[in-house]
Order: structure tokens, then C-alpha cells, then sequence
């Protein structure tokens, strides 16, 4: 993180790699500004620390900060997010981007959850979910914190699922 390097890793969830600039480390996840494979910002993610395997500096990482220079993107600034805890992780995220992905990937590898985070309570989290058409839930739904394994925000996915359904009727 210090060294303002582009990092690469891969994890047991995944098959491919991941790519970033590493923005904090909390005791147990770390917040990653995504680089994605076609060069581009994607958000951020925070990764559990335990599940980063070949961590390594990116071979290509000047070729790849040159061409996001090029394109005029530079290495985004730390969101107001706290690592203390998965709590102060989804709370505070939830409070700065108006959608947050959860990925419970020893449950489902394929699968994550996007919404709002409206509550934490008793070892779990409160999610009113938007749908892949960008339609709400009517309901919230409840997931334990302890399954998180990756928390998403500030991606063009999110974004556009956000831009097409905006804020849900509360």
C-alpha cells in the first residue's frame, strides 16, 4: 500500500486474477480500487485478507498506469470507508455509495447480493436488494456477516443498476 504500486493476486473463489491499487488494510479485509482487464476504474472492493493467495507487484503494472494516464484516470482517493469491522465496513459504505454488493462466496461462488444496507443486528445484515433489471425488493433480506467474503461499491455495474432504478420507495 505504501508503495503506491499496482498489485496482483489471485484468490480460491476466483480463476483469474485481480488487479488494483491497495487503498487500507483493516484487521480483516483490505479495500482494493479495482482495475479492471480492459483498463478502466471499476470501483472498489474489500477482500478478506485470509483469502489473497500470490500476491505480487503487477508485471505490467507501468504499462497499465500509463495507459490510465493517457485516459486521464488517476488513482482514486480512499472513500470514507472503515475497516474496522464487517459492521463499520457496511454501514459506512452503504452511507457513501448508494449501492453495496455482498459476496458470500463459500455459499454461493457465483452469486452476489447488490442493495442498500439498511441495518446490522445480531450478526447479521439487512439488505433491501435491487434486481439485475434494476427493479427493487419489496422486502429486505437478512445474510450473516460471517459468510461475507468480498464487499463491492462504487462499480459501473452498481452505477448502472443505480442510474436505471435510483433510490427504492422506503
Amino acid at each position: 500500500m505504501s508503495s503506491r504500486r499496482l498489485i496482483r493476486f489471485s484468490r480460491r473463489f476466483e480463476r483469474g486474477s485481480v488487479r488494483g491499487w491497495v487503498l487500507d488494510v483493516g484487521p480483516r479485509f483490505f479495500l482494493l480500487a479495482l482495475v479492471s482487464d480492459r483498463l478502466w476504474l471499476d470501483g472498489f472492493e474489500c477482500f478478506r485478507v485470509r483469502d489473497v493467495r500470490n500476491l505480487s507487484t503487477d508485471q505490467y503494472g507501468e504499462f497499465v498506469a500509463a495507459a490510465l494516464k493517457k485516459r486521464r484516470v488517476s488513482r482514486p482517493k480512499k472513500p470514507r470507508v472503515n475497516l474496522a469491522s464487517i459492521e463499520k465496513l457496511l454501514i459506512s459504505a452503504g452511507q457513501v455509495f448508494p449501492l453495496v454488493a455482498i459476496h458470500r462466496e463459500e455459499i454461493r461462488p457465483s452469486a452476489c447480493r447488490i442493495g442498500r444496507v439498511l441495518d446490522i443486528k445480531r450478526g447479521r445484515v439487512s439488505l433491501l436488494e435491487i434486481n439485475p433489471d434494476a427493479t427493487w425488493d419489496d422486502a429486505p433480506f437478512e445474510y450473516r456477516l460471517g459468510e461475507i467474503t468480498c464487499v463491492s461499491f462504487g462499480g459501473q455495474y452498481e452505477d448502472a443498476l443505480h442510474l436505471v432504478g435510483g433510490d427504492p420507495k422506503v
